[in-house]
């Protein structure tokens, strides 16, 4: 289902705010320990766009990054520490589901998941409680 109209969100503060403008790319899961440990979670959701298609609207302009591997930087905000995704060197940016004003619209629902196999064993869905 396309998105309409940009796709706006930001931190917990409001301090980084931003608008996506087109289809989210490659909606996917990932519980690799770089996604943990940047999130605190055991799952990350993430979307990604074409940097350029990526405007930052916030008072604070684009997020603190922090440079998490060879090809890519983590992205948070740095007022109140919020994840907003990463900045990739390949121009792409890849925001977490999470950070969008809406985020249960269709177009940012996973497709895939990587790194399943990190999840803990007992990572599941107990059905009985």
């Amino acid at each position: 289902m396309a998105a309409r109209g940009p796709l706006t969100g930001g931190c917990l503060c409001g301090h980084i705010r931003f608008e996506a403008e087109g289809e989210p790319g490659k909606p996917h899961t990932c519980s690799c320990r770089m996604c943990q440990r940047h999130t605190g979670s055991l799952t990350v959701s993430w979307v990604e766009f074409p940097k350029d298609k990526v405007t930052w609207t916030g008072p604070g302009g684009a997020p603190a990054t922090f440079r998490s591997s060879a090809m890519s930087s983590r992205a948070f905000c740095p007022k109140c520490g919020s994840s907003l995704g990463a900045i990739d060197d390949a121009p792409v940016v890849a925001l977490v589901t999470g950070v969008f004003d809406k985020p249960a619209l269709v177009a940012l629902k996973p497709v895939a998941h990587s790194f399943k196999g990190q999840r803990p064993r007992w990572w599941h869905v107990d059905a009985g409680g």
